[in-house]
């Protein structure tokens, strides 16, 4: 498939990102627990695309990281008219993005998603964004992040916080249980009023990122803890796997759009549980 240089700048970098972030996460684990690397093909019949899945388990820090990339493109399912911008007769899609998922073995880190995209339809535009979900109350934590947040969307927008972050309680809400799933973070999509302006913006929410959860492992990772705290986490990743499997349309649009299974759960944590 023939891409534009629109497509080529925006599949780059996410690919950079990719390679940037699990060089910085090996390092973390001192480079002695190291991401296994699948690559994967969208329709091996016919040439839609794919990506690469990167997971590290089983480390000091991480229990489970997956750092996920990918290209597709092709034709979307009929059911996806009128309900995705840009299709309608046409159903002609090209995509890219990349995908993060932190658990952490120590239940005082939070666990953190990150994700940016471009997709392209008969009109183009970014989506993505970040947020941190602690086990236990941290309000000095959440102070924190949403400043780090404020201060980089006021870079570009001085609007752009308080609509992201907004939007971001919004959806990371589960009904069932009448609860945000952690302590927020930002949310975007349908950004495409300025391809320059919007492309510099999902960069810098890249780049802040990786600020962010080095921070985060830096100031929380040498606190002690308990069997006990071990078993608050893995309930507290009970409400993160019901999100996803539930609401969350990243993993729908995958399942949905023939996507590789394994990267599309590689946002599942390692063990988790229920009451």
């Amino acid at each position: 498939m023939k891409i534009n240089l629109k497509q080529e700048l925006t599949k780059q970098w996410f690919k950079n990102l990719q390679e940037i972030i699990c060089k910085n996460i090996e390092e973390i684990e001192n480079n002695k627990v190291l991401f296994k690397s699948k690559k994967w093909i969208r329709n091996k019949k016919k040439n839609e695309g794919g990506g690469e899945s990167k997971l590290l388990e089983n480390g000091k820090v991480f229990d489970k990281v997956g750092v996920n990339y990918s290209e597709v493109y092709g034709k979307l399912p009929n059911e996806f008219k009128g309900k995705i911008p840009g299709i309608s007769r046409n159903t002609n899609f090209w995509a890219s993005g990349i995908s993060i998922v932190m658990h952490m073995r120590n239940p005082h880190v939070p666990a953190m998603h990150f994700n940016t995209r471009y997709i392209n339809t008969s009109q183009n535009w970014f989506g993505g964004g970040m947020d941190v979900t602690p086990c236990f109350k941290d309000y000095k934590l959440k102070k924190w992040l949403h400043k780090k947040l404020k201060k980089m969307c006021d870079r570009h927008n001085k609007y752009y916080y308080k609509k992201y972050s907004k939007w971001c309680d919004k959806y990371f809400y589960l009904p069932h249980r009448a609860e945000t799933r952690g302590i927020g973070g930002i949310f975007f999509d349908y950004k495409k009023n300025n391809w320059e302006k919007d492309f510099n913006f999902v960069k810098d929410v890249g780049l802040e990122f990786i600020k962010i959860f080095n921070e985060i492992i830096i100031k929380k990772n040498k606190i002690r803890w308990t069997k006990s705290d071990k078993e608050i986490q893995y309930l507290k990743r009970g409400r993160y796997v019901e999100f996803n499997l539930l609401y969350d349309r990243g993993t729908k649009f995958g399942l949905q759009t023939n996507g590789n299974i394994d990267a599309i759960l590689m946002s599942l944590p390692p063990l988790a549980k229920w009451k």
